[in-house]
């Protein structure tokens, strides 16, 4: 009996050296995580299953092999930007031609086809977005990357932000041009675009007529905003402005603008310019001409200048914003704490293109490791429960990171040592063992 104590002790030793040593190979795995062998004594019933207080036990036997779910530390500013590291609680899903798999390690890529995969060729699951550009939270797909241009947007909306310098004069040249600064005060432009996306300038031209009044002319890239293939008349764009004594703009009742031409006003004191039509130009210099671009103008502009101030500071434009852009390319990619999948176009404009999800099960102690740092399923992890980071007891993502080994190189090699001896005692205990056996022989 003593030789197979000591044996046990010998393959416990082994198993505890196997699974340091594999601990150590892994020490640089993305996400790998150490294992911990758990061993048990064992004792040999008799056939009434009772036992005397003087029986000695009959060897070790290995428990289990545990994975240790700890956190490991984060490698960021990877140059990879679908690069991921999860804090906190969960496990990305990936999909293996159907087989579900979980895993730590987020090193992702987009494959010829725009789904987002890992080395292994294994999809990456989360939500993708509808035909309106939604995320559909709940339904688990292969994440997608739509890599199509983001087509143009029409300008319907600008709001812009001004003041007007109230001690300013009033220009010396009475009849306004835009070729003569010192027939205005103020000018600032903003770009708008077609439907094509061709981009336009609307510039915006400021004349003080009076104390607290102000005419505003305007002009789309250099024409009337809705003859652009006839001479230029600002004067058929104008809007005559006027500001109260604590230097707001009145946009109703007594002292309310003054409108004429394309540019007409809203019952909730903002602009409208109707009836746009896009040009180009035709020639350069004095021959130079306009013609119609082929593309249409949003059939209503909203311009909302209602926080338009007339102080003694400086005159100018303070903010604008306007809704339209140019068609663009993806230039870059990022995803947020909560999974959110970002695409940055070349237009400077972004949007939500996808969302990573996470999942978390009741024991990740009962996964069943599945190779290539990824783990199963079983009866004893419960069932996966999936949703967005952050929510319930989920963690958060970091892009552009990835989540290191959580192995205690240290602890190892220490471990390394403590098997080593055991293996030795217990060979020695066999090798005592033999001795006697050799000594009662020889007493025969």
């Amino acid at each position: 009996m003593s030789f197979n104590i000591g044996l046990s002790g010998l393959y416990a030793a082994n198993k505890s050296l196997d699974v340091t040593g594999n601990n150590i190979a892994n020490v640089a795995t993305t996400g790998f995580k150490s294992s911990r062998v758990e061993f048990a004594d064992q004792y040999a019933q008799s056939i009434r299953g009772t036992s005397g207080q003087t029986n000695v036990g009959s060897g070790v036997t290995t428990a289990a092999v545990s994975q240790q779910f700890t956190q490991g530390s984060l490698t960021t500013g990877t140059a990879n930007s679908l690069d991921l590291a999860i804090n906190g609680n969960g496990f990305f899903m990936l999909s293996n031609n159907g087989e579900k798999l979980y895993t730590r390690a987020g090193a992702f890529h987009t494959d010829k086809e725009g789904f987002v995969v890992n080395s292994s060729g294994q999809n990456l699951q989360g939500y993708n977005v509808d035909a309106n550009g939604n995320v559909v939270v709940g339904a688990l797909s292969n994440l997608k990357v739509d890599s199509s241009n983001l087509e143009p947007k029409t300008t319907t909306s600008i709001t812009n932000k001004a003041n007007f310098n109230s001690s300013e004069a009033i220009p010396a040249v009475t009849t306004f041009s835009p070729t003569d600064t010192k027939s205005y005060n103020v000018k600032y432009s903003t770009p708008m675009y077609d439907t094509q996306g061709n981009a336009h300038t609307l510039d915006q031209y400021f004349v003080k007529t009076d104390t607290n009044k102000w005419t505003m002319y305007s002009l789309v890239d250099g024409r009337n905003i809705t003859a652009p293939t006839t001479a230029v008349n600002p004067q058929t764009d104008k809007v005559d402005l006027t500001f109260d004594s604590s230097g707001a703009l009145i946009t109703s009742g007594v002292g309310a603008p003054v409108v004429a031409g394309a540019v007409g006003l809203n019952t909730d004191g903002t602009f409208k310019v109707d009836g746009w039509k896009p040009g180009v130009q035709v020639g350069t210099g004095t021959t130079a001409t306009w013609a119609l671009n082929g593309a249409d103008g949003a059939a209503s502009i909203k311009l909302n200048m209602m926080a338009a101030t007339q102080t003694a500071s400086a005159s100018g434009l303070i903010t604008q914003d306007q809704d339209g852009y140019a068609t663009g390319q993806i230039s870059a990619m990022s995803v947020d704490a909560t999974g959110n999948l970002f695409a940055t176009y070349t237009n400077g404009k972004s949007k939500v293109i996808g969302q990573v999800s996470l999942t978390n099960f009741a024991n990740v102690q009962g996964l069943a490791p599945a190779g290539g740092t990824n783990w199963r399923e079983t009866f004893a992890s419960g069932v996966p429960v999936s949703g967005v980071p952050e929510s319930g007891t989920l963690g958060y993502l970091t892009g552009q990171a990835l989540e290191d080994s959580n192995v205690d190189l240290t602890g190892e090699l220490v471990n390394l040592i403590k098997a080593q001896s055991n293996y030795q005692a217990n060979a020695k205990t066999i090798s005592t063992q033999s001795t006697i056996m050799q000594t009662t022989i020889q007493m025969t």
